[in-house]
């Protein structure tokens, strides 16, 4: 128990205040894993930042817009940058471009996030029967 103690003692959290991000990516999740994964985060922060690198990007944007389009999210803040990494086949440094977006709730994303719960509910009685 003490070796576990000593471990979680010598973490390093690089972003603390981060606990609501979501980095994407393009092939370990399906799209709506994404969407269901940042209505959670926005339900318990309020808000919740979508990161994605290169070819991530799009999938990034994606669930931005279907939030959006959904009346769940509106757009707080986009950042673009670009990030220096090492390109593993050639071991030369390369630069991937870098989004961020910010989303925050609706006025009323909590009413549509019930409805959602209630017609989900009442679809899974229908299945019993």
């Amino acid at each position: 128990m003490e070796e576990v103690v000593d471990g979680v003692a010598k973490m390093k959290i690089v972003d603390p205040s981060k606990k609501n991000r979501i980095q994407v990516s393009n092939t370990k999740k399906p799209l709506f894993f994404y969407v269901n994964l940042a209505k959670r985060y926005m339900q318990q922060h309020n808000e919740v930042e979508l990161s994605a690198l290169g070819m991530a990007i799009a999938t990034v944007v994606t669930v931005a817009e279907i939030l959006k389009n959904n009346g769940l999210a509106v757009e707080k803040k986009i950042t673009t940058s670009t990030v220096d990494m090492k390109d593993d086949t050639r071991g030369r440094p390369i630069q991937k471009a870098k989004i961020e977006i910010l989303l925050g709730k609706t006025a009323n994303f909590d009413e549509l996030m019930a409805a959602a719960a209630e017609e989900r509910d009442a679809a899974d009685g229908e299945d019993q029967s």
